[in-house]
């Protein structure tokens, strides 16, 4: 997408379903992506918003869920997805100590279109993912203002950069530099063609673990550079799954949980430092805040159905996680530190994908 160069873009194709129009999350009708980055020195961090659908989704939820793989993070606004099984809020992501402040903006954000919020009904439950930045960027500084949440939410778009950008400025996976990756896949069922679509923010792995397409691309990088920092897998990784598929809270966290496949197939191990925390979300319904007088009534797959989502799930995760890798740039962050970009590497010691 936006001219980037992708993982197919080297001749790599990962699993065996179709892709959609942009082969990322905003394949899925309705949602869309934005950014804000800072990227200036000690500071390399930002912000991700994604916007599900474009009503107001506090008076028109969805259908949601969550799953921890690996609970070392700070995810906000979880448990009470967990409890309800719907989503009301943008989701946000960012640096793990600008939670509060992604929070804070998120609240500011929902209480100017509802009006509301906090007088004649509850209040709104704010969802925000984190990874920890700290090795690029100067997390103690805690760069992020309300005004960059509220940007990146103010200016989303079907198509978004990956890699270096957003909440992805200052993350690393593998060892090489990571951040913002997308893939999605189109599932075709007796009673409708239907979309799942990943994002991630990947921050995690260590080099010689990194397979791409079931070759050991890390480990032959790993022989052929020689490296000047040390290789530790203390990361997490974000993935927001999108689908128009009608499923309900249950189905939906079946599929989400197969995330871990595609994770799995990149070499991850998930160590004990990682949080490896998916969300998922479905616009096939959408529930109202307010109490209707008759009972909602809301279509599901067959649970005999459901397979071909777990694979379709599974690969965009994993092309997703390779789409963070490839698309990433260069940058010089905190304390002088820095990592090699995956395009630069195979270029630079002649290492094929294919």
């Amino acid at each position: 997408m936006l001219g980037q160069k992708r993982i197919r873009d080297y001749g790599v194709k990962i699993g065996q379903l179709e892709t959609g129009k942009y082969n990322a999350i905003t394949d899925v009708d309705g949602v869309t992506v934005g950014h804000h980055t800072l990227s200036d020195g000690e500071m390399q961090t930002g912000v991700t918003a994604l916007l599900p659908h474009q009503g107001n989704l506090f008076k028109e939820k969805l259908i949601a869920s969550t799953h921890v793989i690996n609970g070392f993070g700070k995810t906000m606004g979880s448990i009470q997805m967990n409890e309800l099984g719907t989503l009301e809020t943008p989701l946000i992501l960012t640096n793990t100590l600008s939670v509060g402040t992604a929070a804070d903006a998120l609240i500011e954000y929902m209480l100017n279109q509802n009006p509301e919020v906090g007088r004649t009904t509850g209040t709104v439950n704010p969802l925000v993912g984190e990874c920890n930045d700290m090795i690029l960027n100067d997390i103690r500084a805690r760069a992020i203002t309300k005004d960059h949440v509220l940007q990146a939410l103010e200016n989303t778009a079907t198509e978004f950069k990956e890699g270096t950008v957003g909440a992805g400025t200052g993350m690393v996976c593998y060892s090489l530099k990571g951040g913002i990756g997308s893939a999605s896949r189109v599932i075709h069922l007796n009673h409708g063609t239907y979309t799942i679509g990943v994002l991630v923010l990947s921050n995690f792995g260590k080099l010689n673990d990194l397979t791409i397409a079931g070759m050991p691309i890390g480990k032959n990088i790993d022989e052929a550079m020689t490296r000047n920092y040390e290789d530790r897998d203390k990361g997490s990784i974000i993935f927001i799954v999108a689908t128009d598929l009608p499923v309900s809270e249950r189905q939906l966290n079946r599929i989400i949980k197969r995330t871990v496949t595609g994770l799995a197939r990149t070499g991850s191990i998930i160590t004990n430092g990682s949080g490896d925390i998916a969300i998922g979300f479905s616009t096939a319904a959408k529930i109202p805040h307010e109490k209707p007088a008759q009972c909602l009534s809301i279509s599901i797959i067959h649970e005999e159905e459901i397979d071909l989502a777990f694979r379709a799930v599974g690969e965009a995760t994993e092309e997703a996680i390779l789409n963070s890798l490839i698309t990433a740039t260069h940058v010089v962050g905190h304390d002088g530190n820095e990592r090699p970009i995956l395009s630069s590497v195979l270029e630079e010691y002649g290492i094929q994908l294919t």
